[in-house]
């Protein structure tokens, strides 16, 4: 495997990433990995290195470059959480729609890398993030996946929901049963709006699981059996959409 840190340069600034990808066999089809709100970390890492072991080349940005180029939530106290709250509220959709941009631009230029099959995938709060991509950049992205996504269905002119009609692509939505972020009556109008909009989706609940169910090191939340078939659930979007011809 071959591994790299380095900086993409977006229309606001240097934005540090994460990239990994196989030694052998390129150039492979690329996934965006977008981050959680507890910032780009090793754990997150180690999931675009599972990724990357299946044949992909993932690119992990933080989305937080625009403040700070290192972030992680180390402890759930209310000082703490205070900092990512703010931090997860000062990026946009329209922020992260450049910052696609850039790792579209990025990707283009990599020999690694076959930017003509690239997915999308976001946790939590880059649920909107992947959605966006995928309004604003139809004709490159052939699938996403958002999982346990937050504020999917807002008051707002940019709400995820919205942007279904636009959305051609495959499309993947995993919902824990129990998450305050996604209620089941945001969860139906979302769906609502995907069926409406005839765009390409599955969207599945998971029994038992709690918001920020995949992430091993969120104890009491981490539900093994649900992260496991998140991933089984990637895989075949990803096999599906990318690694045909």
């Amino acid at each position: 495997m071959i591994e790299q840190h380095l900086d993409i340069p977006t229309a606001d600034g240097a934005m540090n990433s994460f990239v990994v990808h196989p030694e052998e066999g390129g150039p492979h089809p690329v996934v965006l990995f977008y981050m959680d709100a507890p910032g780009k970390r090793e754990e997150l890492h180690d999931m675009a290195r599972r990724l990357a072991s299946v044949g992909y080349y993932v690119v992990l940005p933080n989305l937080y470059y625009r403040r700070t180029r290192e972030f992680e939530l180390m402890e759930r106290t209310p000082e703490a959480m205070k900092a990512m709250f703010e931090l997860m509220d000062s990026v946009s959709n329209a922020m992260t729609v450049r910052d696609t941009r850039a790792m579209l631009a990025f990707v283009d230029s990599q020999p690694a890398a076959d930017a003509s099959r690239i997915g999308a995938v976001g946790y939590c709060m880059s649920g909107p993030f992947v959605f966006a991509a995928a309004a604003e950049f139809p004709e490159r992205l052939r699938a996403i996946a958002s999982i346990h996504g937050a504020r999917m269905v807002t008051d707002r002119d940019d709400s995820p929901h919205l942007m279904a009609p636009r959305i051609r692509c495959e499309t993947y939505v995993a919902c824990a049963e129990t998450d305050i972020w996604a209620p089941p009556e945001k969860v139906a109008t979302l769906q609502a709006a995907l069926q409406a909009a005839g765009t390409p989706h599955r969207l599945e609940w998971y029994p038992g699981a709690h918001h920020g169910f995949v992430f091993p090191r969120r104890a009491g939340i981490y539900h093994q059996p649900s992260a496991e078939r998140h991933w089984e659930r990637l895989f075949n979007l990803f096999a599906r959409t990318l690694t045909a011809a």
